[in-house]
């Protein structure tokens, strides 16, 4: 509403107050204003801001931005008259608007503990106020977050700190609308603190808990037996279960570094513990939960352990701690997170647990048991006879049991090819390899006289490979000489090397001829043609019937029980992945310029929410790669337990089907784009394709016409399966590495990114 800041001059001059603390909550939510929204508009720091909205008042606004807040405030009040029936808030005296800003107390922010980061539910980027909010010169231009993609994160306002024990109410005396995507109620009472805190040890030597939104909680607890007592009955932590007959997630504690010390842990595991993964069984704190009779679930306590007790009824009793100095949070999808501040890093895992779910270990556990949330195994019955309910297999899922993989699908080490000769190699024929590309060429003659190299990365592509894929959900049914099925998912023995890519169908009635010596083939890992039968997953033989050539399968393994189990799992993932892009500033409607320019950079813009984004598409890879999970351990040895085959979420078909799916959507494009331009790939690398071309952009290959790009080719864009730009080197120094190592086929893809290149990276 541009009317807000209509009125300047004359309420500048009515010098109006502050209105109380309470108010200030229940004016600026009404609009569903963030405290990212108010800094951003008044050019000020978001910490000052939720210093103005503490009950406290421990900072105080500069005359210029204290007149402009109220006048923001003014109006909302005349657009959101209290309702007459709530409570008058406690009158705040407010000070002379030209006054300093007042020292704080000893819990003011300082050099060593910058204030809470207060976040709340909107998803518009920093930059922006809310759709109906007025925005300031200075953020007029940033493009508003298109509704589509609107990930909702927990919209609380921030209470009281007491001085010991359970927190303040954080709902407002009165609310006439609530945020956009959260209930009208606010969150559920027995969450209202959000899914996770932040454990930490002030410099008093006072326990807080930092939660998401800027909420800090006096924590009383004395040992961690009694902190989990307390995490259980006052704290109020967890996240609602994300499906119907699925169950609320527990409490998530991340104990820091003081907080370490403060319960009697250590700050780093021994090299013994850390080999095992846990502390031992006889350390004094796994004693004093045993003696509490709290138990440990079969991963010990490790750096990201379970602390429960049986559950009686419906009734869950379990708490998960987080230790990032434990390694908890991997470095490679989760950044410097482990070395933020208390605060930070409750934003940071605050925003990962509201868009995508809290946290259950690694990003990778994580993936995995978010398909589980989302396709939970079982459900309630109807009423029988007596009126009582049982639980029952829930359609769509996969089950409570495992089933065993077809033979062809099992990885080396399976219990399936245990009479299988020592030292037996399986070949194509006996063994289902769908991998990602790992591909590259000699540049031709034509593309060394161009200057760059230019890489394009598919946004989230194995997400994007698994939208709408049709898996199986139950065991594999062999069959002798079928008549292949598209809409049939399983391993299918075929002979494919009859596919000539130097003609192919690329539209319903048009066939184009192709230079197949450029180009890998859809068919293998590396590119190269296959001489005879092997195993595929049904949508790598898809692809071949609708390149126009005829399949006859030898053999399949095939599951009549399916359906597109992914989905959701793909929607959560995908609003996640965009709804953060979008606080990063890029969008799903920009034009192919604008979205160039809006990535260059826009991890700098947000360090913190850069780091979601990581463990966001962390998350997709790691939760497919878990659908084959391997033993690990230097102490496994072929025949020992495989403790991953005990899971009804061990499905190597289903991951097979991902990644065959993801490396043909790639392959279908480049076919697309040779066919239009006749630029062929130079190397591939997963899902990163290089170019040879006169310019340094994408742009300057990617046959884009009055900004609109080819049909079925490459597009740019942040939707997944939609392409950036990875980076670009020159021609010569691509040639030059490749001369350095002896290796015309090195992978230049690999590289392109910022162009290192050690002797390390090629067995050196």
């Amino acid at each position: 509403m541009s009317e807000l800041f209509d009125a300047v001059d004359a309420l500048v001059a009515s010098r109006a107050p502050l209105p109380p603390a309470q108010e200030r909550k229940r004016l600026r939510q009404a609009h569903g204003l963030t405290l990212d929204d108010v800094a951003t508009a008044l050019k000020v720091r978001r910490a000052t801001v939720s210093g103005w909205e503490s009950v406290k008042k421990t900072t105080e606004p500069r005359g210029p931005e204290r007149e402009a807040y109220a006048r923001l405030l003014n109006k909302l009040a005349a657009l959101y008259p209290a309702p007459a029936a709530a409570p008058d808030p406690t009158p705040v005296a407010a000070p002379d608007p030209a006054s300093a800003v007042a020292p704080g107390p000893a819990s003011a922010p300082s050099a060593d503990r910058p204030a809470p980061v207060e976040r709340t539910a909107s998803t518009a980027p920093p930059a922006a106020l809310g759709s109906a909010a007025a925005r300031t010169p200075a953020d007029a231009d940033t493009p508003a977050v298109p509704a589509s993609t609107a990930v909702a994160e927990p919209v609380v306002p921030r209470p009281t700190r007491t001085a010991r024990g359970a927190p303040a109410s954080r709902r407002p005396a009165a609310r006439n609308a609530a945020p956009a995507g959260i209930p009208a109620g606010g969150p559920a009472p027995r969450f209202e603190n959000g899914p996770l805190a932040v454990v930490d040890v002030d410099a008093d030597g006072r326990v807080l808990a930092y939660c998401t939104g800027g909420l800090v909680l006096d924590v009383p607890a004395k040992s961690l037996p009694a902190l989990v007592e307390w995490t259980l009955k006052e704290a109020k932590l967890g996240q609602p279960r994300l499906s119907g007959p699925g169950k609320d997630a527990d409490p998530l504690l991340v104990l820091t570094e003081a907080a370490l010390k403060r319960y009697g842990l250590p700050v780093a595991l021994t090299e013994e513990e850390r080999i095992a993964g846990r502390l031992p069984e006889n350390h004094k704190v796994v004693r004093q939960l045993a003696r509490a009779d709290w138990k440990l679930t079969r991963r010990g306590f490790g750096p990201w352990a379970r602390i429960y007790r049986p559950a009686t009824g419906a009734e869950r009793t379990c708490v998960q701690l987080c230790i990032p100095s434990w390694h908890a949070l991997d470095a490679r999808h989760w950044g410097e997170a482990a070395q933020l501040p208390a605060a930070e890093l409750a934003r940071v895992l605050g925003v990962y647990a509201s868009r995508v779910m809290t946290p259950r270990g690694s990003t990778a556990v994580t993936g995995l048991e978010l398909m589980t949330a989302l396709h939970p195994p079982t459900r309630a019955s109807e009423p029988d006879a007596e009126g009582k309910r049982h639980s029952e297999h829930n359609p769509g899922s996969l089950g409570t049991d495992p089933v065993d993989c077809a033979p062809c699908e099992a990885p080396d080490g399976h219990p399936l090819l245990k009479d299988l000769p020592r030292f037996h190699v399986r070949g194509p024929a006996e063994k289902l390899f769908e991998e990602a590309y790992d591909w590259a060429r000699p540049l031709t003659d034509d593309e060394c006289m161009r200057r760059h190299l230019v890489g394009i990365d598919v946004n989230m592509a194995f997400a994007a490979g698994a939208n709408g894929l049709v898996v199986g959900l139950g065991a594999p049914t062999r069959v002798e000489r079928p008549v292949f099925d598209p809409k049939l998912p399983g391993s299918w023995l075929v002979d494919l090397s009859h596919v000539d890519l130097s003609r192919v169908k690329v539209g319903k009635d048009r066939w184009a001829d192709l230079d197949a010596g450029l180009l890998p083939s859809p068919f293998t890992p590396k590119g190269e043609r296959p001489d005879g039968p092997a195993w595929y997953a049904t949508p790598t033989v898809a692809y071949a019937v609708e390149l126009g050539y005829e399949v006859r399968p030898i053999e399949a393994w095939v599951r009549y029980e399916n359906g597109r189990y992914l989905d959701g799992w793909y929607n959560r993932l995908r609003d996640a992945y965009l709804a953060t892009m979008a606080d990063l500033g890029v969008h799903a409607d920009m034009t192919p310029e604008a979205f160039l320019a809006a990535m260059d950079g826009c991890k700098e813009r947000d360090p913190e929410l850069a780091i979601v984004v990581s463990a966001v598409k962390a998350t997709v890879k790691g939760g497919l790669g878990k659908l084959r999970e391997r033993p690990r351990g230097e102490g496994w040895r072929p025949g020992e337990p495989w403790r991953a085959l005990s899971r009804p979420t061990w499905r190597p078909d289903i991951r097979a089907a991902v990644i065959s799916r993801t490396r043909i959507n790639l392959h279908r494009k480049i076919v697309k784009h040779a066919a239009f331009t006749g630029q062929y790939p130079v190397a591939i690398l997963s899902d990163c394709v290089v170019y040879a071309a006169d310019g340094t952009s994408p742009l300057d290959f990617l046959p884009y016409r009055d900004g609109k790009p080819l049909p079925g080719g490459f597009k740019l864009g942040v939707n997944p399966g939609l392409v950036k730009h990875e980076g670009t080197q020159s021609v010569l120094w691509g040639e030059e590495v490749r001369d350095r190592f002896g290796a015309p086929e090195l992978n230049l893809a690999r590289y392109i990114k910022d162009g290192t290149v050690t002797d390390a990276d090629n067995g050196e």
